[in-house]
């Protein structure tokens, strides 16, 4: 059985996306948490970047993923929609 997706949610993907994006911003969290401590002054004003990699993914996330669903969407109508194959299984 053949289904199309014709249009996303921009809203409620977008959120989806953002929790993602600042969940995958923890591990520049990790790597910024010892170049504060052990690292030199230049070394630490990055470490403090890093530290805060969690809020700019979170907020480029959002905004990347807006665009990209507004876009989807127009191209959708336009040309169709991803096409996916799914069977039942009972």
């Amino acid at each position: 059985m053949k289904k199309q997706l014709i249009r996303i949610s921009v809203l409620q993907s977008s959120k989806i996306m953002t929790a993602m994006y600042v969940l995958m911003g923890f591990i520049y969290s990790l790597i910024g948490i010892p170049m504060i401590i052990f690292g030199g002054k230049a070394v630490k004003i990055m470490g403090v970047i890093y530290l805060f990699g969690p809020v700019f993914m979170g907020l480029l996330g959002f905004i990347f993923f807006v665009i990209f669903a507004a876009i989807y969407n127009a191209l959708a109508a336009w040309l169709g929609g991803f096409e996916v194959e799914i069977k039942n299984i009972e």
